[in-house]
């Protein structure tokens, strides 16, 4: 619905210079994103407009376009969580709307040392789901109507009528107390993928607390079902953590292995910045994660450890990782 989108410019032109409306659907500005013209401060060359029923930002300074959903996140990350929301509770994640994976966060939190839902062995989608990425279903659990399981622990939705199956992958803390759990969607057409549920604002957006060995070596991947496939690791899920607050000695993070991906590159970057070991896949493997590297058939732990690197290292390992990437621009596809 344009009135979503209409009501979260409003919100977010206060930081947007030189704003104004043209006219119906239409809205220009200065770019944020490059500063616009440095000669003529009174050159807008920014742009919100509408096609195909969603509005996409453009700039005709530095050509970046995107759409309003991730421009906005770049300008106003809190804004974004507030319309994610409002989307998705207004149903607007169908083919051609693009809605990030809401994280819904709750001020007090209910702990329990169980997920009351049958295992995702029991249920026949979700079994074969599951072993096709060579995965354990005993490990979690499936939902018919994940909307209601949900309200259970926490009023989270309002309007259930539409609602639908997931597998549950529950959160635990290092105590096993259930912190939260995500829902992923097993039909392809159901968006956003992943939802994550939050019982408690101060636990970190982590899966495997409750498995993990803080004296060894701790992998840290980009999901819950990569982290099954690798020996003492957890998983982000979905939102960035300072891992530094956790006071772990010796971890290492795992990026997917996509080159082309801005976002993983300034990860991984940081990371270096900050001294921190990072695992830096070669070119050899083409594979783009953990998941479809197993599938693969590769040794994903021997991988792992012997790619490895921090400091001087891993700046060089970094470099030539990117300039591969660049050099053959080859694109892998995914096993599942």
């Amino acid at each position: 619905m344009l009135h979503i989108d209409s009501k979260y410019i409003g919100l977010v032109s206060a930081r947007l210079e030189k704003f104004k409306r043209t006219k119906d659907n239409l809205y220009n500005f200065r770019c944020p994103l490059c500063g616009d013209s440095k000669k003529n401060k009174n050159k807008t060359r920014g742009y919100l407009f509408q096609k195909k029923g969603d509005f996409i930002f453009k700039c005709h300074n530095c050509g970046a376009s995107k759409g309003f959903s991730t421009f906005l996140k770049e300008i106003d990350p809190t804004l974004h969580s507030q319309y994610t929301m409002e989307r998705y509770k207004s149903g607007l994640t169908g083919k051609s709307r693009f809605t990030e994976e809401p994280t819904f966060t709750f001020k007090k939190p209910v702990f329990k040392k169980k997920v009351d839902l049958p295992l995702a062995s029991e249920d026949p989608q979700s079994k074969i789901y599951l072993r096709k990425r060579g995965l354990d279903p005993d490990k979690f659990y499936y939902a018919d109507r994940f909307k209601h399981f949900c309200n259970k622990h926490k009023p989270t939705f309002d309007d259930t009528k539409f609602d639908h199956p997931r597998i549950v992958i529950p959160m635990y803390d290092k105590d096993r107390s259930l912190i939260g759990f995500q829902g992923r969607s097993l039909d392809p057409s159901q968006k956003p993928k992943y939802l994550t549920i939050m019982l408690s604002e101060e636990s970190p957006k982590l899966y495997g607390l409750d498995t993990i060995n803080e004296e060894e070596p701790i992998y840290i991947v980009e999901g819950p079902f990569d982290s099954t496939l690798v020996e003492n690791s957890v998983a982000m899920c979905g939102s960035d953590v300072d891992i530094r607050s956790l006071g772990w000695s010796n971890y290492i993070w795992v990026f997917d292995n996509e080159p082309r991906n801005r976002e993983i590159v300034t990860k991984i970057s940081k990371c270096i910045g900050r001294g921190e070991q990072v695992v830096i896949f070669p070119h050899t493997i083409p594979q783009k994660d953990v998941n479809d590297m197993v599938l693969g058939g590769q040794n994903i732990q021997n991988v792992l450890e012997s790619n490895t690197y921090k400091n001087l290292q891993a700046e060089l390992k970094f470099t030539n990782w990117k300039r591969n990437e660049q050099r053959t621009g080859q694109k892998t596809k995914r096993f599942y």
